[in-house]
């Protein structure tokens, strides 16, 4: 067959695209058609091309996704709806394997774990793609990308459970986008970091089935969970999903026994009512127990949401006193400097753990207790 007559198919015509105008490398398209179709295939060795987990076949060649509650229905050569996962010719692919667009080191405070290994930094990742379009996405330029429209860097698990140990990171951060939609990557960087003494640790939504939560939770040393809001109406208007799934994880954490905490980011007239913050932390306290730590975090206009101001610092501190007044041991504030960022013994009142913005001191612990009175302080230290 003569190849300089061969047909460039949409997949790798797409890809060419992306990653010519990603990577700074010579425009594709700018190339003979023949010399196109060359320059895809090494793209598409390079990409994290990997079958997914969690998937069913269906007739017609057509696959439905089991790894988000959204059990997208995958017509051939068609992705889910994050964009990342892509049906071909009957099985179900992932291609952002070992295949990172961000990586940062961060204080673990930043995530925010505030009860997992204090004062520690994390080595942090993310691929494109997310399973929410939240219109006050802080991360929306990756999260809402596909893999070929992100500059990409080749970071298989073992690589970078090494780089993490050689900058001296305690944690792998599975963050700024959505982990759940690179399931597969952070489920082999969670086994490949348990065995070399390096958690991982997944910030999420929580927009995940349950099976493949359970999994995970075999590997993973901590999980942090964004409860949007607590009614399905925020949810379905502000981030094209649902809330009971998110509850119903909340409450496979804590059957798993895993450490996990909460982050609630309060949208001013969006979530932010004295009502639903008393019924959302009455749930916690009831389902999840006293002892899970929930920050309330400030708003600012971004994405698609900058007609409505930034959070009044009165709200976040509010919502933090229902929240301990409902029998929230350990309420904080974030997006803002505060007394409240702070982690004081739940007995003596003491202050254990010392924090401004990123910097932090936990003078007033003694391994996993305070030093004062000898309260037991949950959590991992």
């Amino acid at each position: 067959m003569d190849t300089k007559h061969k047909t460039l198919s949409r997949r790798s015509f797409l890809k060419c695209c992306g990653s010519s105008l990603t990577t700074g490398a010579v425009c594709a398209l700018s190339l003979p058609l023949w010399e196109r179709e060359s320059l895809c295939a090494n793209i598409e060795k390079e990409y994290g091309v990997k079958e997914a987990k969690y998937y069913d076949k269906l007739e017609e060649k057509k696959v439905q996704c089991q790894l988000c509650p959204h059990k997208c229905r995958v017509a051939d050569l068609e992705r889910g709806t994050c964009g990342v996962r892509e049906n071909r010719g009957g099985t179900y692919y992932t291609l952002v394997h070992s295949n990172p667009c961000s990586a940062h080191i961060d204080p673990i405070e930043k995530k925010p774990l505030f009860h997992y290994f204090p004062s520690t930094n994390a080595f942090s990742i993310a691929t494109a793609g997310c399973n929410f379009v939240c219109k006050f996405c802080q991360n929306w330029e990756i999260s809402q990308k596909r893999p070929e429209q992100v500059e990409t860097i080749n970071l298989p698990p073992e690589r970078l459970i090494g780089i993490a140990k050689q900058r001296d990171c305690k944690t792998v951060a599975h963050t700024y986008t959505e982990p759940v939609v690179f399931f597969e990557y952070m489920l082999d960087c969670a086994i490949v970091g348990k065995a070399n003494g390096v958690p991982n640790v997944m910030i999420s939504n929580g927009y995940i089935m349950e099976k493949p939560m359970r999994e995970l939770c075999k590997y993973l040393g901590a999980v942090k969970i964004d409860l949007k809001a607590f009614t399905e109406k925020f949810y379905k208007e502000m981030c094209a999903g649902t809330l009971k799934p998110v509850l119903d994880i909340l409450t496979v954490l804590k059957d798993e026994g895993i450490w996990f905490e909460i982050v609630v980011l309060l949208i001013p007239t969006l979530n932010d009512s004295k009502s639903e913050i008393d019924q959302m932390t009455k749930w916690i306290v009831k389902e999840l127990g006293r002892d899970v730590p929930v920050h309330f975090s400030r708003y600012y206009p971004t994405f698609m949401l900058k007609n409505i101001p930034p959070t009044p610092p009165e709200t976040v501190l509010t919502a933090r006193k229902i929240a301990m007044n409902n029998g929230v041991k350990f309420a904080y504030v974030g997006n803002m400097v505060s007394d409240a960022e702070n982690t004081y013994c739940p007995r003596c009142g003491k202050v254990l753990i010392e924090r401004m913005r990123y910097i932090c001191s936990t003078k007033g612990m003694k391994g996993n207790k305070c030093k004062y009175c000898g309260e037991t302080i949950p959590g991992v230290f």
